[in-house]
Formats: structure tokens, C-alpha cells, sequence
């Protein structure tokens, strides 16, 4: 595979900073909207916005089995921060008809690390990502409770696990897209390449 195509779900989001950061990495990126785009990507990135909110939005426009049967692919997934919380297998404190996709056995709790006015930069060391940490930016950032045994976790702030992979699929509870190094978003391109 020479470039692959990288969907980034756009329902919701920071949508646009995922689009650049991936074509940066030297993929071909798009945003989708339809179920029937998914068939025509070799991987998915679900951006960072209100977990809620997209997850009422995968269901309306029927994207919410879709993107499940996604995930069961193996196609590579990639989700930050509220990505991160519809890849988990549970979450705590969402809405009680809060939906995910599931793909990590890991629980997820949303806003963990505190409010909108209580988001931050910092600077996180994320294995399999060479060249030094990587500046993570957590905006009402969740942060993973635990993870079962076949989630590996990628890295840890404070204490907090914040980057997990299972298999094809991985989560960030920060932003990469937003500091200029898309160094993350190589990874997964990788990733996806080598699926």
C-alpha cells in the first residue's frame, strides 16, 4: 500500500486538524458522513468534541453499527479524546443512553481531568513514537480506569493512563493534531499500512 486512505469521521469535532495532520503523514485523507463511505477506507480516525453529542449523532445518521462492524474489521481505528472514550469497551461517568463502539477492553471515564477551563499541554512520553514526548494537549480530557489484558497501554500522565492500543485500534486522551507534530498521526498511518 503506497498511501493509504484515512477516513476522519465528521459528525463532530476537530475534524479539519485530523484531515491536515494525516495528509501530513502522507495519507490520503477524507472526512465521512455516510455509512457507505466507510467501505472505502483503510482506516478511521474518530477526532476529539463532545462524546455525547456524537454519540446521538452516530445514531441519527446511522452510522452507529456501521462503525461498530468498522472496528470489528481490523481495519486500524484511531481515536482522540472523546474518540478515545467511544472506543471503550465501558465509561463511567456518560450519559445513562450513552452509546460506544467498543474495540479496547478498557473503562474509560469521561472529563477526568477536569472541566473546559481546567485544560492544559503536557509534554507525554508515548512508546513507539521515537524523537522525545510528544506535547499532548488535554481539553475535559478522559483518562482510562483500566484496561484488560489485551490492551497495551502506551503511555501515562500523572499517574493516569492516556494512549492505549489493542490489536488495530488505538486511543489518545490528548490532541496530537493540535500541537503540529503529527508524529502520532505517522504511527497510525503506519498502523494502517501495516494492516
Amino acid at each position: 500500500m503506497t498511501t493509504p486512505t484515512i477516513g476522519v469521521l465528521a459528525l463532530q469535532g476537530d475534524v479539519r486538524e485530523h484531515l491536515t495532520a494525516l495528509a501530513t503523514a502522507d495519507a490520503l485523507a477524507r472526512p465521512v458522513r455516510r455509512p457507505e463511505e466507510l467501505d472505502e477506507l483503510d482506516g478511521l480516525v474518530i477526532p476529539g468534541g463532545e462524546s455525547t453529542t456524537m454519540s446521538k449523532l452516530a445514531v441519527v445518521f446511522g452510522m452507529l453499527e456501521p462503525l461498530r462492524a468498522f472496528v470489528r474489521s481490523g481495519r486500524p481505528v484511531y481515536g482522540t479524546c472523546a474518540g478515545m472514550i467511544m472506543l471503550a469497551d465501558k465509561l463511567l461517568d456518560g450519559r445513562a443512553d450513552q452509546e460506544t463502539l467498543g474495540g479496547i477492553d478498557m473503562i474509560v471515564r469521561r472529563n477526568a481531568f477536569g472541566r473546559q477551563n481546567e485544560s492544559f499541554e503536557a509534554a507525554v512520553e508515548v512508546a513507539g513514537i521515537g524523537g522525545g514526548p510528544v506535547e499532548g494537549v488535554f481539553i475535559r480530557a478522559p483518562w482510562v480506569e483500566s484496561t484488560g489484558a489485551a490492551a497495551e497501554v502506551l503511555a501515562s500522565y500523572d499517574g493516569h493512563t492516556v494512549a492505549v492500543r489493542q490489536g488495530n485500534v488505538l486511543a489518545t486522551s490528548f490532541h496530537p493534531e493540535l500541537t503540529g507534530d503529527h508524529r502520532v498521526h505517522a504511527y497510525f498511518v503506519g498502523m494502517v499500512r501495516g494492516a
